[in-house]
């Protein structure tokens, strides 16, 4: 009976942690090239200078996601009344980045694939 209980309440919290967890919205590159064609977007580019150089889509703005004061940077070039597109250069970074905006009161859009997936199809 008593690890019966315990099972129980192991499995309450195990579910009640996931539940907690922040999801992040994501677009595809395909999406997000249609969506650049229509209108202005704010985008962002959280790859660290040196990666900058090798390109980046032309509307973006930057800020390196690795900064210790990232969260703040990024805060003053983002209005936080419009969705926010983050890419890094796989998608993993931006995902990361996403996820602290997104606490931080923004609609974020982490794009899948990142830069690497841009360059492909375009």
């Amino acid at each position: 009976m008593k690890k019966n209980v315990l099972c129980l309440l192991l499995m309450s919290f195990f579910f009640m942690n996931c539940s907690s967890q922040v999801e992040v919205k994501s677009i595809s590159t395909k999406e997000l090239k249609e969506l650049l064609s229509k209108e202005k977007i704010q985008l962002m580019d959280v790859r660290t200078p040196k990666e900058i150089k090798e390109g980046a889509i032309a509307t973006a703005t930057f800020s390196n996601y690795f900064d210790t004061n990232f969260k703040e940077k990024a805060s003053e070039i983002l209005d936080k009344s419009k969705p926010v597109y983050l890419y890094c250069r796989s998608g993993n970074r931006s995902e990361k980045a996403s996820k602290i905006l997104q606490e931080n009161g923004y609609e974020v859009y982490n794009v899948l694939g990142g830069y690497n997936k841009w360059k492909q199809e375009n």
